[in-house]
């Protein structure tokens, strides 16, 4: 292994920028005759400009995205299933379960989608459609109304939560990515606490026009959606060699940061079948797919019935209650969200990460299924927040770390973040014997167990014993007589590409 390969794996920019001769396709350095603290002040201030041009407008859409997707739980609490004479609780699951299928079988097509149509082209129009449905579910009066409003709001939402990931991680380097993509998915917790509050005050519109409270949580909150949709025209950016708001000398620099990060992300490729075969032969997107399970089922199961739970718990009557104590769970879990993503960043153990975490998710549910005492419970959801939210970001961000190729981190994204959306369907059918809702807290626990803390602690395995490996030169004769160029198509095969743990 090459000493340009090493610290190309490490991150280490200064130093790659004086070995970048062996890199292939390596653009011309637009600062070459600048000394090193020139560069690096140009480096910050570049990555200053994406972080305020693309994060906070990524971070408002994926928040109206989980808050439209999860509004259902408030509004179970506020009578929607009642007043649609909706059977209980198996019809009400059933509107929680068509979502999931039709988000599932369309996300794996999404990322190949975003890159035909451009980000500032496929992001908007989706917005705008299930915008549309939303506001769809707030004039429907019985079962099957509600159920095609949910179906065409899960065809449509599927491609912005991979589509962004995807697009973050052609823009950050590895080491950069994951909080990024932490403060990104932070979103979804702060729509808890947005969309406990917004339902508790939206319930308020009760009768207006002759709607009932819960319908105007629907209508309100998907008419913002598209607002934010059609704005999105303007406010979401195409990839970096083609960003409309970067210079060509920012352009270049935003290139060569990701070439000399070991990755191809910014570079034009077509799409070709190979890329899917890569994915579906790379053993680390099959695990990817077990953790993430273990952590997205737990997601959707927390988000739609935390509501239920909390009003089970017996403190309170009160509907507005129940949706005010629902916010600080999510608040308390934004935070670590934020911190983990920095944690990971930093030491690159994003595998001791999620174990870590996960167990405090495991405590929290284990809290919930044996005690009967109400803040005993209460906490219990605290820590159970704490648990699931953290691992969601840092698995996206550890597969995108250790999957190379535009198409095939594309691909690889789609089927993991696909598979665990498609346990929704279990989320939302687990969660039917209040007050105490064994059942749901079981099954939460034994996919939290298993697949999130047992799968990340394989993974993790696995992948420092590839990278012993590669650092012993076992894997060299995998480029013997091989080009410049056929060397780069390796992508994440490379021997001197150093995996994430």
């Amino acid at each position: 292994m090459s000493d340009v390969e090493k610290r190309s794996a490490s991150g280490d920019s200064s130093q790659n920028a004086n070995h970048v001769e062996t890199l292939d396709g390596l653009p011309p350095d637009p600062d070459a005759n600048l000394s090193l603290e020139e560069k690096d002040r140009i480096d910050r201030k570049l990555i200053r400009k994406l972080d305020w041009i693309l994060i906070p407008w990524l971070c408002i859409l994926y928040l109206l995205a989980f808050l439209d997707r999860t509004n259902i739980g408030n509004a179970k609490v506020a009578g929607f299933a009642q007043d649609l004479h909706l059977k209980l609780p198996d019809q009400y699951n059933e509107t929680l379960t068509i979502f999931f299928i039709s988000y599932s079988l369309f996300e794996p097509l999404t990322n190949v989608l975003l890159k035909k149509l451009r980000p500032s082209v496929f992001i908007p129009i989706i917005m705008i459609l299930w915008g549309a449905s939303m506001t769809g579910m707030g004039f429907v009066y019985n079962y099957s109304g509600i159920m095609a409003a949910r179906w065409f709001l899960g065809l449509a939402e599927a491609g912005l939560f991979p589509g962004i990931n995807y697009y973050l991680s052609c823009w950050y380097r590895r080491s950069e990515f994951g909080v990024r993509a932490a403060i990104f998915f932070s979103a979804a917790a702060l729509s808890g606490s947005f969309g406990g509050l917004l339902a508790a005050a939206i319930e308020l519109m009760d009768g207006i026009g002759g709607r009932p409270g819960w319908a105007w949580i629907f209508i309100l909150e998907g008419l913002l959606t598209v607002v934010f949709g059609f704005a999105s025209f303007w406010m979401v950016h195409d990839f970096p060699d083609q960003a409309r708001f970067l210079s060509p000398e920012d352009r270049i620099r935003v290139v060569r940061r990701l070439k000399l990060d070991q990755q191809s992300s910014a570079e034009h490729e077509e799409w070709k079948i190979s890329y899917l075969i890569a994915g579906l032969k790379d053993w680390k997107m099959w695990l990817g797919m077990v953790i993430y399970m273990g952590c997205d089922m737990p997601l959707y199961a927390f988000s739609l019935f935390l509501p239920s739970i909390i009003q089970e718990l017996g403190w309170t009557t009160s509907t507005i209650r129940s949706q005010l104590l629902s916010v600080p769970p999510y608040a308390a879990a934004a935070i670590l969200t934020v911190i983990i993503g920095f944690v990971a960043d930093r030491t690159r153990q994003r595998g001791l990460c999620n174990i870590i975490v996960s167990l405090v998710g495991i405590t929290g549910f284990v809290m919930l299924l044996a005690s009967t005492d109400p803040r005993v419970k209460y906490a219990g959801t605290f820590l159970g927040a704490l648990g699931i939210y953290p691992c969601i970001s840092n698995t996206i961000t550890w597969m995108a770390n250790n999957t190379e190729g535009v198409y095939k981190r594309g691909v690889v994204l789609g089927f993991v973040i696909g598979w665990g959306n498609l346990n929704g369907i279990v989320s939302s059918n687990i969660y039917f014997s209040p007050p105490r809702y064994l059942e749901g807290h079981g099954v939460i626990i034994a996919y939290m167990t298993l697949f999130l803390f047992g799968g990340s602690l394989l993974m993790t395995t696995l992948l420092r014993i590839e990278n012993k490996k590669r650092r012993q030169g076992e894997r060299d004769h995998l480029i013997e007589g091989k080009s410049a160029a056929e060397i780069e198509a390796l992508g994440d095969g490379k021997p001197g590409f150093i995996y994430t743990v």
